[in-house]
């Protein structure tokens, strides 16, 4: 059954599998200010086979046309973070937004080897601090992908879950589906970070094969 758009609702959308990271972001996120006449709901996926197919069923269940997909682990600390989303996406031709990107990524597809910009508070269990990537032109620089950690649309277009079944590559191939759809991707300038990230260590048992998966379907190799 198809859903109504509601022009005027954001959701938030999360695959978590850690119950106190969960609450930790629902905190945060009940604390933005929602601009007036908005509404903002909250889609939890606890059983999700993939991040694919976590997004991909959180997406077709909720009518918001403003859909932010977030780890786990990421708190929004930018209170007016959802004005802040309206002003760009104020553009029609902007279909995504992240906080870190790449304006080109490297042939090798991994994007930590290329160019990045934006910036976020980096935490983990014994400090936190503020990562800047690089530098972003004002109002908002475009880039060929972003990074997973929190990615926001307004325009629903398919996750590559028949791709794409694991928990890598999921975001860079969004990224490069919306620019597909002749959307823009783009990493909005920020005076201070609107998101801390309590980054841990990275698994990348799936992450060469589900890479091998992304070259062969936008590089074409």
């Amino acid at each position: 059954m198809k859903v109504t758009v509601d022009e005027r609702k954001f959701a938030f959308i999360m695959c978590t599998n850690n119950r106190q990271y969960c609450l930790e972001a629902l905190h945060y996120i009940k604390s933005l200010a929602v601009p007036d006449g908005y509404t903002v709901e909250t889609c939890i996926i606890e059983d999700a086979k993939s991040m694919t197919e976590g997004y991909q069923r959180a997406m077709l269940s909720s009518g918001a046309k403003y859909k932010i997909y977030l780890h786990q682990d990421v708190m929004i600390v930018e209170k007016n973070f959802l004005q802040h989303l309206l002003d760009v996406f104020a553009d029609r031709k902007i279909g995504m937004i992240g906080m870190i990107g790449s304006p080109r990524m490297p042939e090798n597809s991994v994007m930590w080897y290329g160019e990045r910009i934006g910036c976020i508070y980096s935490s983990s269990a014994y400090h936190m601090q503020m990562y800047t990537a690089g530098a972003v032109e004002q109002p908002y620089q475009q880039v060929e992908a972003v990074d997973g950690l929190l990615m926001a649309t307004q325009y629903d277009i398919p996750w590559r879950e028949d791709l794409f079944q694991k928990w890598d590559f999921y975001d860079i191939s969004q990224a490069f589906e919306f620019r597909r759809n002749g959307y823009q991707v783009v990493v909005p300038a920020m005076e201070k970070p609107w998101c801390i990230h309590d980054c841990g260590a990275s698994d990348f048992r799936n992450y060469f094969e589900e890479r091998r998966k992304f070259q062969k379907e936008y590089r074409g190799r």
